[in-house]
């Protein structure tokens, strides 16, 4: 099998200029897409904080978590936003080109934009792949992705929590006068995931070892299935720019049907129509919508248990996957 470098690390690299040249030569590239943004992007001698751009609501979260108020944050993807199609556009170009640092998923998750970190070639603003420092042996490479890895780290939570370290060191080396702050940050949210961890593994409890099956619409969940000892299947492979044919979807009613699947799940940032179909045809229920390319939108959510949490954080994001998940397949 070909590997890829999972780290890629980007320091140093002119993400302005890059972005600016494609922006010159393929002007179509760049379509508007779903945005949330934070902080005032004004002139130069109006900025009093650094000015961090981030790419996912994932890494987003994290980036805010660690820095809190010392920074202004830009997250180029909203809610709902698949970062496996996501363009970037114009208005991406004008952050990047004020940003101070720039945080990424890595691992080919944001596709084209991916392209442009790494053709970055002067030096200007860094770029920080959160990934870049998870070992290659705890990242996964599917058979149907052969040659690069299953980017979808974030839903193995102590992966998820050693990439903590990337965002406080590019933090600090910016901003070595707030290191102490970021480092307290950092050591909280650490402890923040890591006991989501416990909690998952005490709540799946609930769920029989042979109803531990869990079918979506993209394989987005294998480090999951492998955190909680679940058997993952989705309709699509590890990217959403390919959709199922008839043979996929006719092949997954058949499994549904012949293992007596309780309950099927669609995604927030994924059409809905393929599982919803699937369902239909094998007699079985959706169970619930998922979060997983992308996070909530900002509020309170109730789970079942009456406990409230923010869909928007990557710990209210997994919680309430938690619970869907256990209240359909229990």
């Amino acid at each position: 099998m070909k590997n890829v470098n999972p780290a890629d690390p980007l320091h140093v690299r002119t993400l302005a200029t890059c972005l600016l040249g494609v922006m010159a030569l393929s002007p179509f590239l760049f379509v508007g897409c779903g945005k949330e943004t934070e902080g005032n992007f004004g002139h130069d001698d109006e900025r009093t904080k650094l000015i961090v751009v981030a790419t996912t609501t994932h890494v987003a979260d994290m980036v805010r978590s660690v820095a809190g108020d010392r920074i202004e944050l830009l997250a180029l993807m909203g809610p709902r936003v698949d970062p496996h199609l996501y363009k970037p556009s114009a208005r991406d170009a004008a952050a990047l080109a004020k940003a101070d640092l720039v945080f990424y998923s890595g691992l080919m998750l944001e596709g084209r934009m991916a392209d442009l970190f790494a053709k970055a070639a002067r030096s200007g603003v860094q770029a920080y792949a959160v990934t870049e420092k998870v070992p290659q042996e705890r990242l996964l490479e599917p058979e149907e992705f052969e040659g690069h890895w299953d980017p979808h780290v974030w839903f193995d939570p102590l992966i998820w929590a050693s990439c903590i370290e990337v965002v406080r060191e590019g933090l600090v080396a910016h901003d070595p006068q707030e290191a102490e702050f970021y480092q307290t940050n950092a050591e909280s949210l650490r402890a923040e995931y890591l006991a989501i961890h416990d909690w998952a593994k005490s709540r799946l409890t609930a769920i029989p070892e042979e109803d531990r099956k869990l079918i979506t619409s993209h394989d987005a969940f294998n480090y999951f299935g492998r955190a909680f000892d679940f058997e993952v299947i989705a309709v699509q492979g590890i990217s959403t720019a390919t959709e199922a044919g008839l043979a996929d979807r006719a092949a997954m009613v058949d499994y549904v049907k012949s293992h007596e699947v309780k309950a099927i799940f669609v995604e927030s940032s994924v059409n809905p129509a393929i599982i919803q179909e699937i369902a239909s045809e094998a007699g079985v229920k959706v169970g619930g919508e998922l979060f997983s390319d992308a996070m909530g939108e900002s509020g309170q959510t109730k789970g079942p248990d009456g406990e409230v949490y923010d869909v928007s954080t990557w710990t209210g994001m997994m919680k309430h996957n938690l619970n869907v998940i256990v209240e359909g397949l229990k």
